[in-house]
């Protein structure tokens, strides 16, 4: 265990870190801002999260929808998911460049829409669907991937809006397709993970509605930090 006493951490950065377990005593803490996947955060002898999930589901009714187990929820998160995004594209494509400005060290807009890409391949392709074919070139892996787990994706591209919309649109018109059709039976399924090394091998186990959920998860948190960082971005 590693312990910080009497230190100065003001505007310190933890990205990425593993926290759990993590007392903060007698600190002062103003202005502080918490993002990540919390749970049983408890201040001044109180879990707040409780709390926060609450305010959450009442701002982002789509996120009760994300949770469900009914099928017919989940066919609507992805048709409100589909329309948020919709909104913010055409925000972008109405100031050129837009695209490419990021606020800090977090992704620009046109980098989260390729990673969507990337979700969309790993865990609708490969853990919905089982099929292993390569990755769209244009599709931006997250640090944590290791090197070869994702063939066919270009570490050197550089591509357009345009050319990320392209890819974006028969990946959602694919998905569409696939939970119109999807039953109850079909989403408690274990997911048809393929039997290798590509990512991410440690969806195995899982059922297709939990890798459903996390393509969800995703198009939703990920919209969330794009139209939070287009705020600061676009005057």
């Amino acid at each position: 265990m590693e312990r910080f006493v009497d230190r100065d951490l003001t505007s310190a950065e933890f990205r990425e870190c593993m926290l759990d377990g993590a007392r903060f005593v007698g600190c002062v803490m103003r202005g502080v801002e918490l993002d990540g996947l919390l749970g049983e955060v408890t201040v001044n002898g109180v879990d707040v999260m409780p709390y926060v999930e609450a305010e959450l589901d009442r701002r982002h009714p789509v996120r009760v929808l994300i949770r469900s187990d009914d099928v017919v929820d989940l066919r609507e998160a992805w048709r409100q998911l589909q329309d948020a995004w919709a909104a913010t594209v055409e925000r972008l494509r109405a100031t050129p460049g837009l695209e490419r400005e990021s606020v800090g060290s977090e992704w620009s807009a046109i980098q989260t829409l390729r990673h969507l890409v990337f979700v969309h391949d790993s865990w609708f392709v490969r853990c919905c669907l089982g099929r292993t074919e390569p990755f769209s070139p244009v599709g931006l892996t997250i640090d944590s991937v290791p090197a070869g787990s994702a063939p066919g994706v270009d570490p050197a591209a550089d591509p357009t809006l345009e050319d990320v919309l392209t890819v974006r649109a028969p990946q959602s018109a694919a998905l569409t397709g696939w939970l119109a059709d999807c039953t109850q039976q079909d989403l408690a399924a274990p997911a048809p993970v393929p039997d290798d090394d590509v990512w991410p091998p440690y969806a195995r186990g899982r059922t297709v509605a939990e890798c459903l959920r996390t393509v969800l998860n995703e198009e939703f948190e990920h919209h969330g930090f794009a139209v939070r960082d287009l705020a600061t971005v676009d005057h």
